[in-house]
């Protein structure tokens, strides 16, 4: 009789601990946030002085006038604001070189004319900085109303480049300035008015 009950005492305390450890897990499971605090991080970072590529314009508008106009189309003619492109760095690996291009917008008119695309607009880009022949023009690029292979306007065309002779070849640090003569051609029958074009110059980096 008191195996017996010895026996039962000690299954009810086993139990009794189950449910025990079942009511601390419980209470650790739902968390009560009894406050919080912010800490601001701050770092002020120093520039490198390992160079950069940049690219500058002198100016931000050009005005085409009619000059050279004939029987078949009528011409406009006017000039690029100097572009400028910096090489300040020290260490360029081997075969990087740099570009230049000019993408043209629509000739939008200021009383709802019809558009004159950009292939009407040409150029013939010159550099005017003194070289060694690190860099190099880019070739003069014609209307569609002048047609042939060139005539497509201005549509990514180069301005300047460097000139790498190989992919051993490193670039050289230096500054130089290129711009361009540029003309429009459009139909006789073009609409009168006055017309609005962006020509956007980006400076490119690439390797062979």
């Amino acid at each position: 009789m008191m195996k017996k009950s010895m026996v039962a005492r000690c299954a009810a305390g086993v139990v009794g601990g189950l449910l025990l450890t079942g009511v601390g897990v419980a209470a650790f499971a739902d968390p009560t946030e009894n406050g919080t605090g912010d800490v601001d991080v701050s770092v002020e970072i120093a520039p490198t002085d390992d160079g950069s590529l940049s690219l500058t314009v002198a100016g931000t508008t050009s005005t085409l006038t009619e000059n050279g106009t004939t029987a078949s189309y009528r011409q406009f003619t006017g000039a690029l604001p100097n572009v400028t492109v910096t090489d300040t760095r020290e260490d360029v690996a081997p075969g990087v070189f740099w570009y230049v291009t000019g993408q043209a917008s629509d000739f939008v008119g200021s009383a709802g004319q019809p558009n004159i695309t950009p292939d009407h607009l040409g150029w013939t880009p010159r550099v005017v900085t003194a070289n060694n022949g690190e860099v190099s023009e880019g070739d003069t690029v014609d209307t569609s109303i002048d047609g042939g292979a060139n005539g497509v306007g201005l549509v990514g065309q180069e301005l300047l480049a460097l000139a790498l002779d190989s992919a051993e070849a490193q670039a050289a640090s230096g500054q130089w300035t290129a711009n361009a003569d540029l003309v429009l051609k459009t139909p006789v029958t073009v609409a009168p008015g006055s017309y609005t074009s962006t020509v956007t110059l980006s400076l490119f980096e690439d390797s062979y």
